[in-house]
């Protein structure tokens, strides 16, 4: 379970989400006037029906998949070191091209201080 947060699954973080907002919810609507305080009897349902809903139709099987080795394939294979050698071939050209600029760089005599 790549998604466990203290060897928990999401689906009971969930489950705690809907609680917590039908418990705030309730709060709400037990403070209204009115015919609206019975709001608190449709929202307790309907977290208890999400609730049963996610317990009773998980979206993954509770034993895991036997394991599959896969295999491997790298398409770009050709590709890769095709760019890789015109990448090179580009730097070392550049760089002997660049090479007779820094070797035949002209050293300018200094002057003699003369007094």
């Amino acid at each position: 379970m790549s998604s466990a947060v203290l060897q928990v699954g999401t689906g009971v973080f969930v489950i705690g989400i809907v609680w917590v907002v039908a418990l705030l919810l309730s709060l709400v609507l037990l403070r209204a006037a009115g015919s609206a305080r019975l709001g608190v009897v449709l929202v307790v349902l309907l977290a208890l029906a999400v609730t049963l809903v996610l317990v009773f139709f998980p979206r993954s099987p509770e034993i895991p998949p036997p394991f599959i080795e896969t295999e491997v394939v790298d398409s770009l294979f050709i590709g890769r070191y095709v760019l890789l050698a015109v990448v090179s071939v580009v730097f070392l050209a550049a760089f002997f091209m660049l090479l007779p600029f820094h070797l035949l760089e002209p050293v300018q005599a200094k002057a003699l201080r003369t007094h």
